[in-house]
This record gives structure tokens, C-alpha cells and sequence, in this order.
């Protein structure tokens, strides 16, 4: 409740919002940053209007006023007096009066996007300040990038990935656009639409281009989202849109008439899509499962997944996303679809491209940096791009965004020179550290036959040299393979892998184990995790620790001794670190995330030589590109025997690299001896 000199202060501020002069449609001027005049208008609503706190109710009622005000402009000659905005010598209430029979009449002009109940849920002196900021300002006469700035400014912060839905930053679908190049007379749907990002930026492609006679439409079955999807073409003037809320999975049939009317399979041109991803939204139900292939188990027969007739209790939505949007296309089509990246590794999902091939081709894939939808998810993506036409092509397009314009937090970042300084355009602007707009070139370069060098910007590989149906572009990243490839010719080293090793049995690997959480803190007997290893060592945590009754169990099983190297093989970016096993360290369980290394044959690998080795830049990297995305966890499986190890051919820099390493170990080694004593002396 406000008190009565908060009432005071905010009728003190009406006034102050009040306008010298009356404002005419002639005195309105285009405006050049509606996203600064948005991020005043939310953060106004944050911390001063009452009632209104969750962003979506923000976003709503900003939506009805920036509506009035269309509405307004566009039914006002040049010399008559404007509506929404604010007028000298006029009482609050004659001012809401006047802002509720204007949004009365855009509610009957713009039935499709509000209901007839819906009201501007704002007090008078709120309303009468946020249309201060609007007042002097034409919308419709504004730039498309403008307004499309803005809006995405407004419904970013709006909305952060309910069910499964994140809003796919600008510049990737900028990208999406760039590579699949929508035409004239061409039929587009997003079917899984949102807010609408996709359609309003293909619509300001086709308007750029000077394409005609296109056929828009979307479908989204959250209610809301259709709408603003309908507000955001809207506010870029166009006004021949067909949006739907629908259940994009559900069977056609079940769709409204209208719907059905311009929506059928086998009939689109082009399609792009963030579809929503996630195991803990699975879709459900006998009647949708049963329209798609891949609502079926599939078996796998000697590497070969072939279709089962056994249904499926369930499916994430983004495996049914891709076999709908294939049923879209006609032949001939082509898609861009977001894609969670485990999909495009994981050996369980290989029956989903057993699919895809089946009845597309696909002529490029895009890795998107771990950071792309943060701060929303840090679920990793890629783009997958697809020609509906049985698999003929005898290349695929890859490349890597490794940067995206922002970092994890959302905030811009730019590119930097080796000196520290920021690269700077002719104009002396920041350019910012993007490699989608790259991509698209190169892509472009691809069809024109023009790719001189490749890199992770941009390469090819043939669907012949495809490894177990992994569709990951980091997995080929060229610029790796290039740096193998010099280091077989080199003199300097020969090389082998890890599998090969453990095949002539001068390694030998074992996993650890699963304890379970409840035996946490049951002793003093370290459990190792892979947050325990940091820095070339192992960091003990006491709360973590069992009883020896659980040590007893796993002792001859798990078998660790002084010398064996335990190695990170899952987790989120901790994979690849390393630690040598020292005498403080032996009496231990290692979970199952860990891998135990053993060199067995001494006098042919020096265990403090393959260490520095697995810690090596070129292994390293190799690890980065062979990691894997399964559900939500990373790992590097069984790829860890696939690791190239390059050997000094040199026993003189073998024996000082092993001696070195060796002396680092037991320096840190004796360190920790001293800090155990000093504590054990201690009161």
C-alpha cells in the first residue's frame, strides 16, 4: 500500500511528465534507439509499478500501449492532436479515459492479437510516465532493425526458457538465413515459432532483397507466444501474416480449419527452427507417437538401425521436431534446425540420422559455441541443414563458431589483438568476436566452389569419410587434423594411440565406480571425483570421504597404486585433466567418471612421460574435439583410445621431460607431507 507521500511524489511526477505544448502527429519524429527507450520503459515498470513484477506481465502491457500508439498514428491526419501521449492543463483522469478508448478500438482493429477483456493493467501516474517516453516518437515510421532491436530486447528478458524454449540469438539466425537464402514465391514456416524471430528477420531478408509473392506462416502452442509472434510482424508492417497456436506434433487432422487451411505437409519451401529440446519435456500419448517413425524403437543390425513397430512410451520433442519438419518440406525443400548437440554424437541416437537419410540430404552442419544460449541453458547446439531428398550428396559443409558475439553471461564481447587492444572497424567501432557472419560467407563459397583454405570457419567432408555416424564438426575440425598430419611426417616424433598401446599391453585402463552419495562422509577414506583433480593433483575432500568398510569393497577391484595416472573421462569441462597417483594417495576410491592409466611395460613408456604427454596441447585438443555431449553430461567414452600421442624419438629429451615432470610431482608431493604434519601437530 503507498503511503500518502509516495501518492504525493508520484502525482508531483505525473505532472512533471506533462508536456509544455500539445503534440500533433506532425511534431513526431523517428526514433533511433527504441531499445534504450524499452530498457527505461521495463526497468520503470521493476521499480516503481505496483502490481506488476513478473516480466511477462511487463511485456503485455508495454505490447498494449506500443499498440495504442500505432493505432494512433495511423488513424491521425498531420494536423490532428495525438492520443497516446500527454497534455498540459489535463487531469489523470481525463487522461485514462482518453489511453482506455483508444486501446478500445486498436482491440477491435487488432481481434487476432488481444482478447476483448483484456485492459492496460497500469496506474494512471505509471501510464501517464511511460507514455512520456513514447509520446514524442513515431513507431511507424521507425527502421525494421530498429523496432526488431528493440523487441527482442523487451521479450530476451522476458522470457528465459520456459518448456524447453530459448530464443535464438540474432546473429545465429542471421546466419540460418545467410546459408538457406529464402527466394520469391516461396512457402515458409517456422513450426515451432516463439515470439517469432525467425519470420520477422527471413521477412526483413525477402524485403531487402526485393523479394515478392512469399508466403509466411507459424505455429506455436503456447497462446502467448503466437501473439507476440503476430505483434512482432506487425510492428515490421506486415500485415498478409498467418500465425497459428497450435500443437505443431499433434496429428494435421486435429489441427483448427483455419490452420489446416494454409498449413499442409509435403508443401513448404524453406524451413527455420529452434525447436524446444529436453528429456524433461518428453511428448507423450499413442495417437501423436504413431504419426512418426521416429515414435518407433528402431534396432540396430550390424551397425544398421532398422524401423521397429514398437512404439515409444515417450520422445523428447526435438527428435519428433525433425521428422515433422521433413514432412513439411515438399521435395526439394530445405531446412535449418537448432538441435541439442548430444543428438549429433551420441552412438544411441545414430537411428535419427538413419532416419534423416532416409529421406533428406544434408548439406551442412554448424557447431555453436557452449555460450550461445547462455545465460538461458548451457545446453550445447548445433545447426543441422537439410535438403528433403534421399541422401545423395558426396559432401557436407562443417564449420565452428567458437565465438558468437557474447559471452556466458549475455554480454557483448569484441574482438582483441595480441596487445590487449580492441580490433576496430574504419569507422573505429569494436568489431565484435562473432564467427557466424564468417560461416555464412564461406558457406556462400562453398556453392560457388570458391573455399581456398579451409579452417574451422568453413570445410568439407565427405559423407564417405564420416567416422560411426558422427555428425559433430569439431570431431573433423581441420585445423587439428592438419597439425596430426605434420606430426606423422615429423622426424622428431613417432606416433601411436592410446588403443594401441593398450593393445601391445604397455597400458592398461580401468574405470572407477559409483559409491552412491549416501556413503559420503561415512570415514576418512578419500573418494576421488573429478572436481578433486586441479592442477596436476589430487585435492582431497574430507566431506566426500567413506568408511573403510566401502575402501574394503572396491580395494582389489578399483587395485590403485603409486604411479597410475587418474584421468577425467566425463564431466562437464573438467575432461582431460590429470593427476599422478603419489604415496598420500593410495588408500582411495575413484568414482566412475575417472579412468585409471597404468603403464605396464616401464622400460617402454615412463608413466611421468605419458603424463606430460596426456597434458600436451596437441592431446589436449584432441580430447576437446573427441568429447561428446550425452543428455547432460560430457565424455569422452571410449575416444580416449582414438588419442594420437606423439613420442620424442630423442631418449636424451624423453628422459629430461620424465625428470622434469617427475621432480614437479614430488616437489608438490612434499609440500602437501608438511602441510599434513603441520595440521597433525596443531592444537
Amino acid at each position: 500500500m503507498r503511503t500518502n507521500s509516495q501518492t504525493f511524489d508520484l502525482f508531483q511526477s505525473a505532472e512533471l511528465n506533462k508536456p509544455k505544448k500539445l503534440i500533433y502527429k506532425k511534431d513526431l519524429t523517428p526514433i533511433n534507439n527504441l531499445k534504450i527507450v524499452f530498457r527505461d520503459i521495463r526497468d520503470y515498470f521493476a521499480g516503481n509499478v505496483t502490481g506488476i513484477s513478473r516480466d511477462e506481465k511487463i511485456a503485455q502491457n508495454i505490447m498494449r500501449i506500443l499498440f495504442c500508439k500505432i493505432y494512433d498514428e495511423k488513424n491521425k491526419s498531420e494536423k490532428e492532436l495525438t492520443d497516446i501521449s500527454n497534455r498540459p492543463n489535463e487531469s489523470l483522469n481525463d487522461f485514462v479515459k482518453r489511453v482506455k478508448n483508444i486501446f478500445d478500438r486498436t482491440k477491435s482493429n487488432y481481434s487476432d492479437i488481444f482478447d476483448i477483456e483484456e485492459e492496460i493493467e497500469i496506474q494512471p501516474q505509471d501510464l501517464s510516465y511511460i507514455i512520456s517516453k513514447l509520446e514524442n516518437y513515431s513507431l511507424i515510421t521507425a527502421n525494421r532493425d530498429i523496432i526488431a532491436d528493440a523487441f527482442e530486447e523487451l521479450i530476451g528478458i522476458s522470457f528465459r526458457g520456459g518448456e524447453g524454449q530459448f530464443f535464438t540469438p540474432r546473429n545465429v539466425v542471421q546466419m540460418m538465413i545467410e546459408i538457406l537464402q529464402p527466394q520469391s514465391n516461396e512457402r515458409i514456416i517456422d513450426p515451432s515459432c516463439g515470439s517469432g524471430g525467425f519470420l520477422a528477420h527471413i521477412l526483413q531478408y525477402l524485403i531487402i532483397n526485393r523479394s515478392y509473392n512469399y508466403f509466411i506462416t507459424g505455429i506455436d502452442k503456447d497462446l502467448f507466444l503466437s501473439k507476440l509472434s503476430k505483434i512482432y510482424l506487425k510492428l515490421l508492417g506486415e500485415t498478409d501474416y498467418h500465425i497459428f497456436c497450435e500443437n505443431s506434433l499433434e496429428h494435421p487432422e486435429k489441427w483448427d480449419k483455419e490452420t489446416k487451411k494454409h498449413i499442409e505437409l509435403n508443401s513448404f519451401d524453406l524451413i527455420l527452427t529452434n525447436p524446444p529440446f529436453g528429456a524433461k519435456i518428453p511428448v507423450i500419448g499413442h495417437n501423436i507417437l504413431k504419426q512418426y517413425e521416429l515414435g518407433h524403437y528402431w534396432n540396430n543390425n550390424d551397425e544398421k538401425w532398422i524401423l521397429n513397430n514398437k512404439l515409444r512410451d515417450k520422445q523428447p520433442p526435438q527428435i519428433l521436431f525433425i521428422e515433422r519438419v521433413i514432412q513439411l518440406l515438399k521435395e526439394g525443400g530445405r531446412a535449418g534446425i537448432v538441435l541439442p548437440e548430444g543428438i549429433f554424437g551420441n552412438p544411441s541416437d545414430r537411428y535419427i540420422w538413419e532416419y534423416i537419410r532416409k529421406y533428406a540430404s544434408i548439406i551442412s552442419i554448424v557447431s555453436l559455441s557452449q555460450e550461445t544460449f547462455q545465460p538461458s541453458t548451457h545446453t550445447k547446439t548445433s545447426v543441422v541443414f537439410l535438403e528433403k531428398k534421399k541422401m545423395s550428396r558426396k559432401v557436407i559443409f562443417m564449420a565452428i563458431a567458437n565465438a558468437v558475439g557474447h559471452d556466458k553471461n549475455g554480454k557483448e564481447i569484441y574482438k582483441i589483438k595480441k596487445d590487449g587492444y580492441h580490433i576496430l572497424d574504419k569507422n573505429n567501432i569494436k568489431i565484435l568476436d562473432d564467427d557466424t557472419p564468417a560461416i555464412a560467407q564461406n558457406f556462400k563459397n562453398f556453392l560457388n566452389n570458391e573455399i581456398e583454405k579451409e579452417n574451422h570457419l568453413g570445410f568439407l567432408i565427405e559423407t564417405k569419410n564420416l567416422k560411426d555416424n558422427i555428425f559433430i564438426p569439431e570431431f573433423y575440425n581441420p585445423e587439428i587434423e592438419q597439425q596430426l598430419l605434420e606430426l606423422k611426417k615429423s622426424e622428431k616424433y613417432h606416433i601411436t594411440t592410446i588403443g594401441e598401446l593398450i593393445k601391445k599391453g604397455v597400458l592398461g585402463i580401468r574405470r572407477g565406480n559409483e559409491i552412491g552419495s549416501r556413503h559420503y562422509g561415512t570415514g576418512n577414506i578419500p573418494f576421488i571425483r573429478t572436481t578433486d583433480i586441479v592442477n596436476w593433483e589430487i585435492k582431497i575432500n574430507p566431506v566426500k570421504a567413506v568408511s573403510k568398510e566401502i575402501y574394503d569393497k572396491y580395494k582389489i577391484l578399483q587395485d590403485v597404486k603409486e604411479n597410475d595416472i587418474l584421468f577425467v573421462n566425463d564431466g562437464t569441462f573438467l575432461i582431460g585433466r590429470s593427476a599422478i597417483v603419489t604415496n598420500l594417495d593410495v588408500k582411495c576410491v575413484i568414482q566412475s567418471h575417472l579412468r585409471k592409466i597404468r603403464v605396464l611395460k616401464k622400460n617402454e613408456l615412463n608413466p611421468f612421460y605419458l603424463f606430460y604427454i596426456l597434458n600436451s596441447n596437441i592431446v589436449q585438443k584432441q580430447i576437446e574435439i573427441k568429447t561428446f555431449v550425452q543428455a547432460t553430461l560430457s565424455t569422452l567414452g571410449n575416444r580416449i583410445n582414438e588419442l594420437i600421442l606423439p613420442i620424442h624419438n630423442n631418449e636424451k629429451e624423453i628422459e629430461k621431460i620424465t625428470n622434469e615432470v617427475k621432480l614437479i610431482i614430488e616437489e608438490k608431493t612434499l609440500l602437501r607431507e608438511r602441510s599434513i604434519k603441520l595440521i597433525e601437530k596443531s592444537v
